[in-house]
């Protein structure tokens, strides 16, 4: 199976490095200058350092290269970049089925990404979204993690599942796109939550009821935009939340942190 992951940040790089050993796999990134110290370190010092790039996985800044008869496409850069990134992928004539890691909502608009997919792609154009409880730098160490696919074509969501499980990325399909989205954009915010309260070292029972809290809203949340209720006790719901509220490799936690010491918020 030929791969291509579009986004050579810590996520992209981390999932490459992974999916090797099982596929062809393509790393694109924009910047010429990181491909091209990449092919000279073999390591992403910039995004995810410590880690040895396989001498199988190819490198490239030329998308049209990338995307050249590749049979699935994942797209792993922040969500304010997807629709950027959907229209090169048009523009330059590709229609391969995707899959994208990206969390969050669209900042403009305010769009959750399978809404920006509906409006830059062509309909029937096989998409999922790849989502749960991972940090990048365990995921590239070969530690076991779990994470939902989800497409409202099942059929899509347990090929791609499929394609992308393995013996240490465990990957469960499911339908519910908006469910899963909605939980991964929603926990985010609680975890910088999470973080101000252990900075204030306000104890590990305000923090458990944060995070028990947080996720009847999330659920409400999700459910008032079409969601499921019961997606948001599993891997994308409850899983990544309850990770990056807790775990010392979470970014959002750490920003929490950082409030709650008087850094401003930049």
């Amino acid at each position: 199976m030929k791969i291509a992951v579009l986004g050579a940040g810590a996520w992209g790089t981390a999932i490459s490095i992974v999916l090797h050993a099982r596929h062809e796999v393509r790393l694109w990134a924009r910047d010429a200058a990181l491909i091209e110290a990449l092919r000279a370190d073999r390591v992403n010092r910039r995004y995810l350092p410590g880690f040895t790039l396989p001498d199988s996985l190819a490198l490239d800044e030329d998308l049209g290269v990338v995307l050249r008869g590749v049979d699935l496409i994942l797209i792993a850069v922040i969500t304010n970049g997807l629709r950027e990134m959907l229209q090169r992928i048009r523009a330059a004539g590709f229609s391969a089925p995707l899959v994208w890691l990206c969390k969050g909502f669209e900042s403009r608009q305010a769009r959750l990404p399978h809404q920006v997919c509906a409006e830059e792609l062509a309909p029937g154009v096989p998409r999922a979204v790849l989502s749960g409880p991972s940090f990048a730098e365990e995921v590239a160490r070969g530690l076991p993690a779990a994470l939902t696919l989800a497409s409202t074509d099942g059929g899509f969501a347990r090929e791609a599942a499929r394609i992308l499980h393995g013996a240490t990325l465990r990957i469960y399909p499911s339908e519910d796109v908006v469910g899963v989205e909605a939980a991964g954009a929603v926990k985010n915010v609680m975890a910088i939550a999470a973080g101000v309260s252990d900075g204030l070292e306000l104890g590990l029972s305000a923090r458990a009821a944060l995070i028990t809290r947080g996720l009847a809203e999330m659920t409400r949340l999700g459910v008032a935009l079409g969601g499921r209720a019961e997606t948001f006790m599993g891997l994308a719901g409850a899983g990544d939340l309850i990770l990056t509220c807790t775990g010392d490799l979470s970014r959002n936690r750490r920003v929490g942190l950082a409030l709650a010491r008087g850094a401003p918020l930049t």
